[in-house]
């Protein structure tokens, strides 16, 4: 049975860690384990949500809950408060009520002080992964045969009643979410008319949409890699971008940080025009994917097929120029002397900045788009480099398991956000030395989780921010400095700190809490001030 493990991961010789590994989060199979009870728990589960899968779309994580509830046993002598339509509602009740919401809240609580959960929802993580361990051959290898039964029943249990997927869970279906999707229950073994007609009946919802030429950006991307898209049907993503003067408004280094860090990757397998083997599976799906024969796709044409599905903002008559120009003209100078001198050039620099965000992130990467794709990137360059092997262990990060499946998260958890706002909100009522073994967890795990240095080298070349002092949203090992987070990890801290030590522990360090405002006063010199995801530096 699936158990999860966390903060553990000392023992793999792959693994790079800041602070023991605390928050990490991984679901690991045992197939010796021995728990009738919790087997047969989790299995009505699945049945449960499956049954009711179009009518609710997120799990409540019991196979988690069944786990801690035998690892933390709830230890409960309060009645149940049940008011009456006119009754008054008293201190007692209040108090009452507030006492076992805490008591069972407590028992959710990770050893390491974190209250792990489900971060996922977007359809389109898991692809990626599925198609970059694919054309790299390390699918089986990365994947048991436990993963890949969990992930195929992930992606049956959110298709869409009409055939299709969504861009996420709730969402209608979309060519990007139903041509991923499709390939991926084909490269994890399914056939053409598996599911019980559910691939069917996929299958003609992307074609009775157009086929997979009227797929996103992202999607041509991805199916490019795999080798069932032809590169000429994408858009350019020239790497040399990446070497025009910083002064310039269009270097990418000005970009979001999420936007830029997946297109830098981006860059690179489309400046190499990467193209997995062709096997008998790619051909099967080059056939199924489109209206017509795949030799007489229109590439050109498909560059700017986009479904109205997919459609959220036409492309601008200047963009469309932009694209063709790029395209006809630029690219066919890059692919051929003395152009490619440049490109190749272009390259390395990009893999410059790849490499410095695998260390910087102990290999956790901004999140699981640029993750797998940066993993990408490094097996292009060396298919036998140490940074790959390096990438490998920190795939469990982003895969999580509960009763509708194994799903690739958001991000490698939201650790640290949960846990500040866990001790805020205990800290607001007079229960404190009640659950004072919760906060006392609680405030370790925010100290341990705190980013206590810079990352290294010139922060302006790496298009970086300071992040000495700063919290992350999930974990150390991460990284990234968050504004709203630091905010509310300070927020946390102050508060713990006006408690007795004896109660909730030393506080943290005043020189680290100096570190944080100072992180906090340098974000104020941002356009857009305290936003989530403020300069192109920081997150």
């Amino acid at each position: 049975m699936w158990r999860l493990k966390i903060a553990e991961g000392g023992a793999d010789p792959w693994l790079r860690t800041k602070n023991a590994h605390v928050g990490r989060q991984v679901w690991e199979f045992d197939a010796a384990a021995d728990d009738p009870d919790a087997l047969a728990a989790v299995d009505a589960a699945r049945r449960e949500f499956a049954a009711r899968r179009h009518q609710l779309k997120h799990s409540a994580d019991l196979p988690m809950r069944i786990q801690l509830a035998k690892e933390n046993p709830l230890k409960l002598d309060l009645p149940a408060i049940k008011l009456g339509e006119n009754e008054d509602v008293t201190e007692e009740a209040v108090s009452t009520t507030l006492r076992r919401a805490l008591s069972t809240f407590s028992t959710l609580q990770a050893h390491d002080g974190h209250w792990p959960g489900d971060y996922g929802g977007p359809m389109f993580l898991m692809p990626g992964l599925l198609i970059m361990l694919h054309v790299t051959g390390a699918l089986n290898t990365v994947l048991s045969s436990e993963h890949q039964k969990e992930i195929r029943r992930y992606l049956y249990n959110h298709q869409n009643e009409d055939g299709g997927w969504g861009l996420h869970i709730e969402g209608p279906s979309t060519m990007f979410g139903s041509a991923l999707t499709y390939v991926s229950l084909r490269l994890l073994g399914e056939g053409p008319d598996s599911g019980d007609g559910a691939m069917e009946k996929g299958r003609n919802w992307i074609l009775d949409h157009g086929g997979a030429t009227y797929i996103t950006s992202w999607g041509k991307f991805w199916l490019a890699v795999l080798g069932v898209f032809d590169w000429s049907g994408n858009n350019p993503l020239p790497p040399e971008t990446w070497m025009l003067p910083y002064c310039l408004p269009v270097h990418p280094g000005r970009m979001w940080c999420h936007c830029r860090m997946v297109y830098l990757p981006m860059c690179y397998v489309y400046g190499k025009r990467f193209v997995g083997r062709i096997t008998p599976i790619i051909l099967e799906l080059r056939n199924e994917l489109f209206k017509v024969p795949y030799s007489e796709v229109d590439w050109d044409s498909a560059r700017n097929l986009c479904a109205k599905e997919d459609l959220y903002y036409p492309h601008p008559l200047i963009q469309d120029i932009l694209w063709a120009t790029l395209h006809k003209f630029v690219e066919p100078v890059m692919m051929h002397w003395p152009g490619n001198k440049l490109r190749e050039k272009s390259l390395n620099h990009v893999m410059q900045h790849v490499h410095y965000e695998d260390e910087n992130t102990r290999y956790i990467c901004i999140g699981p788009v640029n993750k797998v794709l940066n993993m990408l990137a490094c097996w292009i360059e060396d298919p036998n480099s140490e940074a790959f092997k390096l990438h490998i262990p920190r795939i469990y990060d982003y895969l999580w398991v509960a009763e509708d499946g194994m799903k690739m998260q958001g991000y490698n958890g939201s650790q640290l956000w949960d846990t500040a706002f866990a001790v805020q909100a205990i800290a607001a009522t007079d229960l404190i030395e009640e659950f004072a073994p919760t906060l006392k967890l609680a405030h370790d795990f925010i100290k341990n989780s705190q980013v206590v240095d810079d990352c290294p080298g010139d922060l302006s070349y790496w298009y970086r921010h300071i992040s000495k002092g700063a919290w992350p949203f999930s974990t150390a090992d991460h990284g990234w400095p968050i504004s709203d987070c630091t905010a509310e990890g300070l927020k946390a801290s102050l508060l713990l700190s006006k408690i007795s030590p004896e109660i909730v522990g030393e506080s943290v360090e005043v020189n680290r809490l100096y570190d944080a405002v100072n992180c906090l006063m340098s974000w104020m010199g941002s356009p857009l001030l305290y936003s989530h995801q403020n300069q192109s530096g920081a997150v």
